[in-house]
Order: structure tokens, then sequence, then C-alpha cells
């Protein structure tokens, strides 16, 4: 491993490869119907992207902004109903699409309004032509925009999981992670989400915070367990730049190097937090999700959503296919993200990719091996010589033979490549390692804004 990350396991949430910041604007700006003239397209993924929150958490570096405008909200929808349209007559023939899973994320989408998520809805039914009804639908919420109108337009449209970003239940942790909530309002929008009877419901919980102890993490975890939640997603707290702990101080990518104390206090929780919810009947599906054991089947995951076939409408989604990945422009500050959604609903031609990256056959096959490995059932190596005609030994011998020298990883001289706890303990550092050095230079010479 480099020296950053054997002094570090937390590098980068992997949660796409290639990293956003390897995008650049495409010089010749390709027709959708041509990139998607030879595509599989019998499965498709469906993502739309609400850049609107009521607060932005102090960790925050998604593409979204602190509340809109009047009109604003109906304007944006408007712009996305017309990539819609236009996005979907780039597809072709409506016998040859159909959308196997959807999701609304953000920011939050729940910050619009119920007659809003009502078009919303339309817009993914009548314009892309998904099933809402019959096919996979994710939503994500905050405890202060899961209203019971909203909550009710979702659950009728046909939501089957809900994703609520708690964090904490330590009313003091929120305050220190910039998340003002109230336990008692998180508790009373839990409670609108199991009266609604969406059928599975995530809780997201940070770990890291400062003044977050072992004993304050147990009562967070044991909070949400009450509500028996059929997933719960754990994630170790990062300070990026230009976010509002970054701007703070607490900037572990700008400061002096690596913080040893806090990564040895995140990894403790972590473990922690694993093992408890490993003993309350839960399984581990990543570093960061667990399940349910009786939980009901939700078809594609989190690890399906980096698949080839993906559209995503909005500023801030992305859209995959098998030779490239696109998107709008990205950006974490205030001012440019606001700069980029008033060009958005300004924009009439949605006909092209704007900005993107290309996929050669390399980096396809590193993308393959790593939302493979880093899932807990590993990587099926007679899937891999199936896909591509080698083992993923002959392709990345070194790499899995560093991660193998540290008892990372199991299982390279039988049929699935499987990290071992400790290695699903050190994703964030495995991700990373194992990023081609084009997507490392690309991502190095971003210029963050």
């Amino acid at each position: 491993m480099t020296t950053a990350q054997r002094t570090s396991p937390y590098q980068h949430y992997v949660y796409a490869y290639p990293h956003k910041t390897a995008y650049r604007p495409l010089p010749h700006r390709p027709a959708l119907a041509g990139l998607w003239a030879d595509e599989p397209k019998d499965a498709l993924s469906l993502y739309a992207h609400i850049p609107f929150c009521e607060v932005r958490c102090g960790f925050c570096n998604l593409f979204t902004r602190v509340g809109a405008p009047d009109g604003l909200t109906g304007a944006y929808l408007g712009a996305l109903e017309r990539q819609a349209v236009q996005v979907r007559e780039a597809l072709g023939e409506s016998d040859h699409v159909r959308f196997a899973t959807a999701a609304f994320g953000g920011g939050t989408p729940t910050f619009l309004t119920a007659a809003e998520l009502e078009r919303l809805c339309d817009i993914a039914e009548h314009r892309m032509g998904a099933d809402l009804r019959a096919i996979p639908l994710s939503v994500e919420a905050s405890p202060a925009t899961a209203t019971a109108d909203r909550l009710g337009v979702l659950a009728d449209r046909g939501a089957t999981r809900l994703s609520l970003g708690v964090q904490s239940f330590v009313d003091s942790e929120a305050r220190a992670a910039v998340r003002p909530q109230r336990r008692a309002d998180v508790e009373s929008a839990l409670g609108r989400v199991r009266d609604a009877r969406i059928p599975v419901l995530n809780i997201d919980l940070i770990y890291g915070i400062d003044g977050q102890t072992e004993r304050t993490w147990r009562q967070s975890l044991d909070a949400a367990l009450a509500w028996r939640p059929e997933e719960l997603y754990l994630y170790p707290l990062y300070v990026r730049p230009l976010t509002g702990l970054g701007r703070r101080g607490h900037d572990p990518d700008t400061g002096p190097g690596p913080d040893p104390a806090w990564d040895e206090q995140r990894l403790r929780l972590y473990r922690a937090g694993r093992d408890h919810l490993l003993a309350h009947g839960y399984t581990q599906q990543s570093m960061r999700m667990f399940r349910r054991a009786d939980a009901p089947a939700q078809g594609a995951d989190d690890y399906a959503c980096q698949t080839d076939g993906m559209i995503g409408l909005g500023c801030g989604a992305r859209s995959y296919t098998a030779g490239l990945h696109y998107s709008f422009d990205y950006a974490v500050g205030m001012h440019e993200i606001r700069g980029i959604i008033d060009t958005y609903v300004t924009t009439a031609d949605f006909s092209r990719a704007e900005v993107g990256f290309a996929m050669d056959a390399h980096e396809a096959r590193r993308r393959h091996l790593l939302q493979s490995l880093l899932q807990a059932d590993g990587l099926s190596v007679e899937d891999y010589r199936a896909r591509f005609g080698a083992t993923p030994a002959e392709d990345f011998g070194p790499e899995l033979a560093r991660l193998t020298d540290h008892d990372w990883l199991t299982g390279t001289d039988g049929m699935v490549l499987r990290l071992t706890p400790e290695g699903l303990a050190h994703s964030d550092a495995i991700g990373p390692e194992l990023f081609s050095p084009a997507v490392r230079a690309a991502m190095a010479a971003y210029e963050r804004k």
C-alpha cells in the first residue's frame, strides 16, 4: 500500500468509479442517441437528483444547495421534464426499453412538496416510462421533511425503500456535525415512516463525530434498532474541503496529514457498531451497509447502481454507458452549485453529454473489480473470466498480492475473492489503492470549486 494508505484507513468512500472529480468537459459533446444506440436497454436504472436541502450538514460535500427561492423547485422540475423527454427519445423504440430500478436522491428529494413529488413521479413514469409500482423505488429523506403528506405520496406511487439521514440520536453530536435536529423530532419522523408502510426503512448513522464515545455510539445504534429498520448504513465521518466542517479548520486533506487518533477512534467505533448489528440479526453487505436477516428482498442495492445502463436526470446525476460515464458540471462550493443549478433550469437542449470520463477495457475491468470486491459477497472469479476472458489475478496480480499480504483478502486460489473482516474495515483505503494511475492523476488535477 502507499504510505498514506498504510497510515490512514480513510482515503475515499468509493461509491462510484471513476470518481466524479476525474470527469472533464467532453470536447465533442457526443449525442445521447449515438451513445445509447448499441447499449442493452432491457434492465436500466433510473436516478433523479434533487439538489435542495433545508440545511447543509457540516460534513456534506454532495451536490446540493440550501433552500430555494420562490419558483426554483418548479423551474427545476420543468428542466428535469425537458431532459427526461429528450433522454427518452434518445433511448429509441419503447419496446426495447425497460427500467428495473429507480431512485430519487440528492440533496433531499422530500424537500419538494407533496404536489411536486407527484410531479417527479409523473416525470419518471410518463416521460421516462418507468413503472414505479412494479420496480424497486428508493427515496432519500431527512427527518424534517419526512412529513405525512409527502410520505403518503411516495407510498402511493410505489416507494419500496425510504432512507432517512439521522446520523446521530444524540443531540449534542448532531450539533457537532452541524446537523441541527432534536432526537424527539427524529423519533416522530420515524413513526411517520412506519405509519406510511413503506416496506424498507434505512437509517443512516455516522461515527467519528467530535465528542462521540463508544457509549454514545451504542445509544444511537440502540435507538435505531428500536425501530427494527430493514437496513442500516454506518458511515465514517469525513471532513472534506469546502464543507462546513472543513471551513472550521478541521480538514485532514489540507492539514498536516492523517490524524492517527481520529483514525483509531473511527476504526474502534466501526468495529463496535459492526459487532453490535451482527449480534442483533443483521448481515453485513459492505463496509457501510447492514441488512436485517429477515428483511424483504429489494432487488438491486448499492452494488447494482454502478452497473452499466444507468440514466441520471438532473444536475448532480450521473449516467453510465459501457463506453462513457457522463454528467453535468460538479462543484461543492455553494456559489458554484447555485450557478450550475441556474444554468440547468434555463437549458433547452439536453440531447448531448457535456462532462464525463471515457471508459476503456482496462477501466471497465478495474470498475468490475472494485464494485465486486468492496461488497461482502466478493468477486466471482468465474464471472470475471466469463466477462473479460482472463482472471483477476492475471489482470491485477500485484494489487491483489498486496491485499493478501495485509491479510485483507482471501480466496486468491479459489472461486471467490473476498475481503476479510479487517479488509472490509479498510475498504476506504483498499478502493483508492485500486484506482488506475490515469484516474488518480485526473482526480489530483481537479480544481476544487
